[in-house]
């Protein structure tokens, strides 16, 4: 079962190539699901035909879908809302406030995380490609799999028994009712579903196709996502230039526009090293409907298989070692100064930018304490050694016998 996402800078023409992405692999018989999560709803527009909330038909092999975000919400967070509003209604709030309170971070993109994994699961497609929304909503709507989970934990305890345990002693003490077995199941399941979502997208059958124009400002913002997605996890498997000019005699305005964008492309083959660079020729015609879509992705991946096998590494692999173990996080193009690292717990707080990551550690690191951290290579390594028993583990700086690089980030 394969899984490609797609996104860009908005206006780079991101649902235009995983439109085509998937049309080609239809034509090569592979049962295919473009599913978009993206507001702004193109695929549509892209395939020339109405598209609803269920898979629809548009070509032998080749189902579009748009998700309803309010519907699968209702579903799925409806129980554990009721509890929330009656907490907050005892606590005094009016219920206005408190239904806005009780609103799930990031709803619409909870939802569509949720029937992509319901799509997945439902064995009816040997792929499903994902039209995402642009950069910075991407970035949040991966990043919400492991947040939102940690969140549910923290406010509905997923184990039952202690649910049945404190419910007596909670609304006898405050008067505040204590979550029941409904609540805590619906959480469990949220919880649970959460899990798989990102079990699969981080899976070695997903990838995430970044798609840029050949301009600097694009360009910039590609390599930021790059290090972003490894952040969270996530395998980056391609980078799509579209829309370039074809080189040839032309006016000057068109031989300038194809000078520019040669030195943008020569920039992108040396920042993705390693990774494919596809090149979309900028058409004399807007593609849309399955055969101009199909006729796109045919030239962009030279007649081959569009889906390919994912050849790119999990950003995220932990390395043992007698009397310790290093954990490796890929962070391309990150500087040290860039990377903060904290730890609170079995967790290990990881912020690169505007972006934070709550780690949740395997439990082998989680009995570790970190002994020294760095930002090397492309990546973040940080350094756990085992501890004596009822050693409390923490983050600290590298002792001068063990000391970590001048571009350390342990605090």
């Amino acid at each position: 079962m394969r899984v490609v996402l797609f996104t860009g800078k908005g206006g780079v023409g991101k649902s235009t190539v995983a439109a085509g992405t998937a049309a080609l692999a239809a034509a090569r018989g592979s049962r295919t699901l473009v599913l978009s999560t993206d507001a702004a709803h193109s695929l549509s527009d892209a395939f020339g035909v109405p598209v609803g909330p269920e898979p629809t038909p548009v070509a032998p092999h080749l189902h579009v879908q748009q998700v309803d975000a309010q519907r699968g919400l209702e579903e799925s967070w409806s129980v554990v809302q009721r509890y929330l509003l009656d907490v907050l209604h005892l606590a005094g709030l009016d219920p206005v406030t408190a239904e806005e309170l009780t609103v799930v971070p990031g709803a619409e993109e909870v939802l569509a995380l949720l029937e992509l994994r319901r799509q997945v699961l439902s064995g009816e497609w040997d792929a499903v490609v994902v039209d995402c929304a642009p950069t910075a909503e991407t970035l949040r709507l991966l990043a919400l799999p492991e947040a939102l989970g940690w969140y549910l934990r923290k406010v509905v305890p997923a184990d039952r028994r202690v649910v049945r345990a404190l419910a007596p002693l909670l609304s006898r003490a405050t008067g505040v009712p204590a979550p029941d077995a409904e609540v805590a199941g619906a959480a469990e399941r949220l919880q649970l579903e959460l899990a798989e979502v990102r079990a699969l997208l981080t899976g070695p059958e997903a990838s995430v196709r970044l798609v840029l124009t050949p301009e600097s400002v694009v360009l910039a913002e590609a390599r930021r996502s790059w290090t972003t997605l490894s952040l969270f996890g996530y395998r980056v498997d391609g980078v799509v230039a579209n829309r370039v000019f074809p080189a040839g005699p032309g006016d000057a305005w068109r031989e300038g526009w194809v000078r520019a964008q040669e030195g943008v492309l020569a920039e992108a083959e040396s920042s993705f090293e390693g990774l494919p660079l596809w090149r979309a020729g900028y058409a004399s015609a807007e593609p849309v409907g399955v055969a101009a879509l199909r006729d796109l992705a045919f030239n962009l991946y030279a007649g081959r298989d569009p889906l390919g096998a994912v050849t790119a590494a999990a950003p995220f692999r932990v390395e043992r070692w007698s009397g310790g173990a290093t954990l490796h996080l890929s962070l391309p193009f990150a500087d040290a100064d860039q990377v903060d690292l904290a730890r609170s717990g079995d967790d290990l707080v990881v912020t690169v930018g505007a972006y934070r990551r709550v780690l949740a550690l395997p439990g082998v690191l989680a009995r570790m304490a970190v002994r020294g951290a760095g930002v090397e290579e492309g990546g973040l390594r940080v350094r756990f050694q085992a501890t004596d028993a009822g050693a409390r583990p923490g983050v600290r700086p590298a002792a001068p016998s063990e000391a970590a690089p001048e571009s350390a980030v342990a605090r």
